[in-house]
């Protein structure tokens, strides 16, 4: 009978450490979701989560395994909020400094930054308010039937639709507000070589992956082609990390870097 009280102390105890050490963390993501939010002027607390059990090994060595971020923040080149996430791999700073704001740069052995343009927000970048983004069109070369719809994950061609306006004296033009029928168009998607995304858009796009659209007329192809067709500054994820990969994903458009060996400023998840 002893030995069994023995066995339930000792996984009582065990229950135990595992609730601090959960407790530990929670207070901890708290403490540093609050710093982040007051250094980057965030309109709400991000959520902050620490990876790896034991989190008390961890904060009693100063060195932290895995740490995600992600929140809502605001650029002045883009409507609305965006979200933006960070993975922090290989934190090095002490716990109590951490929580407590007195240190600001972080040596981190490796950023994954990545920030996603929603589609209310590009609908109010491009000022077309039911504006949807979707993959590729099929290549029915490949015996696959091609990948099409928004929840693909894609990079190069992307197909865009939705109901612009056009300045018209006669009739109403298909494809925009007046006549009330979207207008999908084929886009090129891409990263130029300073970081900004280039949504060019080439041709009007009339096949079966998109939302049926109006037929465009040649006299206003370029003007509806216009309309689709962006710069989204985006040199800056969070940390500073330089953009290294642009695609589109469930009807998002998501921007990528890697940072290795650098040290990371609190006050910077979002860019001023």
């Amino acid at each position: 009978m002893s030995f069994r009280r023995v066995i339930i102390g000792l996984l009582c105890l065990a229950g135990l450490a595992v609730v601090l050490d959960f407790g530990a963390a929670a207070y901890s993501e708290y403490r540093v979701s609050r710093l982040l939010r007051d250094g980057s002027d965030l309109g709400a607390d991000p959520e902050v989560t620490f990876h790896g059990f034991p989190f008390v090994a961890q904060a009693l060595d100063g060195q932290f395994r895995d740490i995600d971020i992600r929140a809502r923040a605001v650029r002045p080149d883009i409507p609305g909020e965006i979200l933006v996430e960070a993975g922090l791999i290989g934190v090095h700073a002490p716990l109590g400094d951490l929580v407590d704001g007195n240190v600001r740069k972080v040596p981190v052995d490796e950023v994954h930054a990545l920030m996603r343009i929603e589609p209310v927000e590009l609908g109010r970048l491009f000022k077309i308010p039911d504006l949807q983004v979707f993959g590729p069109p099929a290549d029915k070369s490949d015996g696959s039937g091609g990948s099409g719809g928004t929840g693909v994950t894609t990079s190069g061609p992307i197909i865009l639709t939705g109901t612009v306006s056009l300045t018209s004296d006669t009739n109403p033009v298909p494809g925009t507000s007046d006549s009330g029928k979207p207008v999908s168009v084929l886009a090129d998607l891409r990263l130029d070589a300073d970081g900004q995304i280039q949504i060019v858009a080439t041709d009007i796009y009339y096949g079966d992956e998109a939302t049926p659209a109006a037929m465009v007329p040649e006299v206003n192809r370029e003007l509806v082609l216009a309309k689709f067709t962006r710069t989204i500054d985006t040199r800056d994820l969070p940390f500073g990390v330089r953009p290294m990969k642009v695609e589109a994903s469930g009807g998002q458009i998501v921007v990528e870097g890697v940072g290795k060996n650098v040290t990371i400023d609190l006050d910077r998840l979002q860019q001023p």
